[in-house]
């Protein structure tokens, strides 16, 4: 038996789009001899569709989408995955869980289209609800496992999740007698997750089936689904593999017992830095692409982070799409204006000078009254940076560009950033990347380039606000080879503070540490989506109260 996996990139709502795109990956995989073509999980709704499931229209129309699509397919199998609404004939086979009051039933399910028809139906079993996941809100949860006849080979159909599991869905599927076991992923990227599927994939082969694993491809909202998908033949290895963060049609053969062999060798793999460049990327691309933005602004300071932002759009979407936007203040050094400029100059994008001496003077004296008797030395240097995010949502409010913020983790973590100053923008690309990473992306990116795209200086001067004199991160927070460290235990690990201290850091730096961080939760609320690359991004991954009193 041929199988195909039809690495698409499913859009969320474009049905008729994505009935498209898989047909379309149908026919190609047909016409080189394919017996079985595997789509994504909820590939024609894409992936998660959250409350357009509330609404009965969609429901309904993702139902005729996939009968539309049932009408394009011949001999050869097509597993896809769909919204099925639960008819209640069936609700025997699901189990009941805590959906929104009024919501029909549903299942997160996989169709088995054949000869113009649908042939049979498996419902997911195991519904994750963590992280940036929330299927126990709209769907439940299969009970049967479902093996079908293709070309001779047992097949079971399984979707996400049910993977993750040491004796759950694929154990019970391998036991009712499948020899490969296909698993639908619209499973989010972060860094380190291919080993883990593989581990679990690599279980399950071992208990005699060989396991397809095919993933969605491409950015929605905060996360970018990064395809890399495999065969896994009984004994553990990969045979089969699609691209990173790109769309593919991964070819290999089955026999009726399970041996698999591929025609080309499994795609290349990227390194840790080049897979998270690539994640920046496509996050980055995708969200202004498929949101309707023909171009973007970054403000840019002569910094790294906005430095770093820049290299990230120019790949994303070419540089003649991006305009760098300089707005030096009386206290911008010369040498961060120099390197602003050299910078858009090496990325080949567009540059613009905005000087904000002029309205900062007009403010200052407009404020004057309301200043007067209080220390406005702080509120002085967020007004520099207001005023930068006002002149750039007034370009983007004009041009119809987005803007993307510049903020990376660790700032966002403890608050050192700006409401409504450099917190503005649609987009924020560096929010889940930590300073220490933002340096090595820096690195990496004129590594590969053979050349300084991010000039040298930027990557070298010490980080800098540049909102008062001579003014350095390291006034306001430990350096961040201490910080990030402990960021990463409290924020991503949710370690407490006593343990955070055991490893060698010190007590009063920790605990000023974690209230920054609970105390920049309203700030977090108001920012911008970014690309998902750690597994704790801020957003739907974490998920605090604003007004708490929990301090450890």
């Amino acid at each position: 038996m041929r199988l195909a996996l039809a690495q698409l990139d499913p859009h969320v709502g474009d049905l008729p789009g994505n009935v498209d795109r898989v047909a379309q990956a149908y026919d190609r995989a047909r016409h080189a001899g394919a017996d079985l073509v595997c789509a994504p999980e909820l590939a024609i709704t894409g992936y998660p569709p959250e409350d357009l499931l509330r609404k009965p229209a969609f429901t309904a129309a993702s139902a005729e989408a996939l009968h539309e699509l049932a009408g394009r397919t011949g001999a050869a199998t097509l597993v896809v995955g769909f919204v099925e609404q639960v008819e209640r004939s069936a609700e025997r086979l699901t189990r009941p869980v805590a959906a929104l009051p009024g919501l029909a039933p549903l299942a997160n399910a996989a169709a088995v289209l054949r000869d113009g028809t649908v042939q049979d139906v498996y419902r997911k079993q195991l519904l994750p609800n963590y992280g940036v996941f929330d299927e126990a809100r709209y769907f439940r949860a299969g009970l049967e496992p479902l093996v079908v006849d293709v070309a001779g080979v047992p097949v079971g159909i399984t979707v996400c999740e049910d993977l993750w599991d040491a004796a759950g869905p694929v154990a019970a599927t391998r036991d009712a007698g499948a020899r490969l076991i296909v698993n639908l992923n619209a499973s989010p990227y972060h860094r380190g997750k291919r080993a883990e599927r593989e581990s679990w994939a690599r279980h399950h082969a071992a208990r005699g089936a060989a396991i397809a694993y095919i993933n969605a491809v491409g950015g929605q909202d905060e996360v970018v689904f990064d395809g890399d998908s495999f065969l896994m033949g009984p004994d553990g290895a990969v045979v089969a593999r699609g691209a990173q963060m790109a769309t593919d049609l991964v070819l290999a053969d089955v026999d009726a017992g399970g041996s698999v062999q591929a025609p080309q060798p499994p795609a290349p793999r990227l390194d840790p830095l080049e897979e998270t460049w690539a994640a920046l990327v496509r996050g980055t691309g995708d969200y202004a692409r498929k949101n309707g933005f023909p171009e973007v602004l970054v403000g840019v300071s002569g910094g790294i982070d906005s430095a770093l932002t820049a290299a990230i759009a120019a790949d994303a979407l070419g540089p003649e799409a991006v305009t760098c936007v300089g707005m030096p203040s009386p206290i911008s050094s010369p040498g961060s204006v120099e390197d602003a400029r050299a910078l858009a100059e090496n990325l080949g994008t567009r540059w613009l000078e905005l000087p904000i001496a002029g309205p900062l003077a007009a403010f200052e004296q407009t404020l004057a009254p309301g200043w007067a008797g209080y220390d406005a030395a702080l509120a002085h240097e967020n007004l520099q940076s207001r005023i930068r995010g006002t002149l750039l949502m007034s370009l983007s409010n004009a041009r119809g560009a987005l803007l993307l913020a510049t903020g990376n983790k660790s700032e966002y973590a403890v608050g050192y950033a700006t409401l409504y100053g450099d917190m503005a923008g649609g987009f924020a690309v560096l929010k889940d990347v930590p300073k220490l990473l933002v340096y090595e992306l820096a690195r990496h990116c004129n590594a590969v380039a053979g050349a300084e795209r991010i000039p040298e200086s930027t990557i070298t001067k010490p980080p800098s606000a540049e909102l008062r004199p001579d003014q350095r991160d390291s006034d306001s927070l430990p350096d961040y080879v201490e910080l990030d460290p402990i960021l990463e235990a409290y924020v991503e690990h949710d370690r407490p503070v006593d343990e955070i201290v055991a490893d060698g850091f010190d007590q009063a730096v920790v605990e000023r540490i974690a209230r920054l961080v609970d105390r920049a939760e309203y700030k977090r609320r108001q920012a911008a989506p970014g690309v998902k690359i750690t597994p704790r991004a801020f957003g739907k991954d974490r998920r605090l109260p604003i007004t708490q009193a929990w301090t450890r």
